[in-house]
């Protein structure tokens, strides 16, 4: 997925001599950062054992070495985390099938405590959806069926979402701002399970499929995402700024509860109608579900083939498919 060299390269040309106060003397540079014996050079490691190392020709670099270059790089705490781990892929083995996952018991309980008036998910290694409740399902994919989360075979996949789904990208206003933050820890993911063939078949999926994640994948940024904030677009409740904060389970720490607050007023008042129209759409004696069987009965009523043209019809004809669509979406009942 990626190497060590490639990475350390990509910090490398990041650097310029001006940023760590290095004189050039106006010579003409073929390289856009910090050349590898200047940063050897600043590391404390002779030219040769790190131009071995960015090459893949060493075997590894002890803590010190990595230290070493980290702060050379000015890498930050969580690029400094995703470096040590590309240094230990050299001892693991080849790319692997990972074990089906499972939310835990425990977080799904959490999940169920927040209730309805908070939006919240649970997500997977890969960013999978491994859980939801009814309102983060209507916030951030009403499109999609409400129980897919159940079959692994069709569990909605976020980072899929985000760059392969109109839809979705639709959804975010400022959709090319959260794109980097999922590609960067995207890529924080894979340097902390690099045999994941799931996770590696993912990444070379969204390289091929769409050229905004190959461009910020190429990047080399990497990031950790736990707190930040969303502007939607929603096509239910319009306009609204959601701020989204992840929880680590220690029963499973690479599952991730993700739940989502309101980030002013009106954007409150969003949450609180979409939330609303969750509990009407769900509860068996409320006016939109009355009308709705009302609707079905009606129309399944009519005799098979018969036509009729006036505009009651047409009507009748209509609700019942809308009423389709809110169950495909999973959103007709449990």
């Amino acid at each position: 997925m990626e190497s060590l060299g490639a990475f350390l390269k990509s910090r490398r040309d990041r650097i310029t001599p001006a940023d760590i106060g290095l004189r050039t003397y106006g010579t003409s540079r073929r390289v856009p950062g910090l050349r590898r014996e200047e940063l050897a050079q600043l590391a404390g490691v002779s030219a040769g054992y790190y131009t071995r190392l960015e090459q893949g020709q060493a075997e590894t670099a002890s803590e010190q070495v990595l230290d070493a270059l980290a702060r050379a790089l000015q890498l930050d705490q969580i690029e400094t985390v995703h470096l040590h781990n590309l240094a230990r892929q050299s001892a693991m083995p080849g790319l692997s099938e990972p074990r089906r996952e499972q939310p835990h018991p425990r977080v799904l309980a959490l999940l169920k405590s927040l209730g309805e008036a908070t939006p919240a998910r649970v997500l997977g290694r890969r960013g999978d959806v491994l859980a939801w409740n009814r309102t983060g399902h209507a916030l951030v994919a009403e499109h999609l069926a409400f129980d897919a989360p159940q079959d692994s075979a069709r569990r909605p996949s976020i980072p899929r979402m985000f760059f392969l789904d109109p839809l979705v990208r639709e959804l975010y206003r400022n959709w090319h701002e959260l794109a980097q933050i999922h590609v960067a820890h995207l890529r924080l993911t894979a340097g902390r399970y690099p045999t994941d063939a799931r996770l590696a078949e993912l990444i070379g999926e969204l390289t091929m499929r769409s050229d905004d994640f190959a461009e910020l994948w190429a990047t080399g940024d990497v990031a950790d995402c736990t707190v930040g904030t969303m502007h939607l677009q929603h096509p239910t409740v319009g306009s609204a700024s959601v701020d989204y904060q992840v929880w680590l389970q220690p029963d499973s720490p690479d599952h991730r509860l993700e739940i989502f607050t309101p980030n002013d007023t009106s954007s409150a008042d969003a949450l609180r109608i979409l939330t609303h129209q969750v509990s009407e759409q769900r509860s068996p004696d409320s006016e939109y579900a009355r009308n709705s069987r009302l609707t079905l009965r009606r129309a399944q009523a009519r005799p098979r083939g018969h036509q009729r043209s006036d505009p009651q019809h047409k009507d009748t004809r209509d609700a019942a498919g809308h009423l389709g669509w809110d169950v495909a979406r999973g959103m007709g009942g449990d």
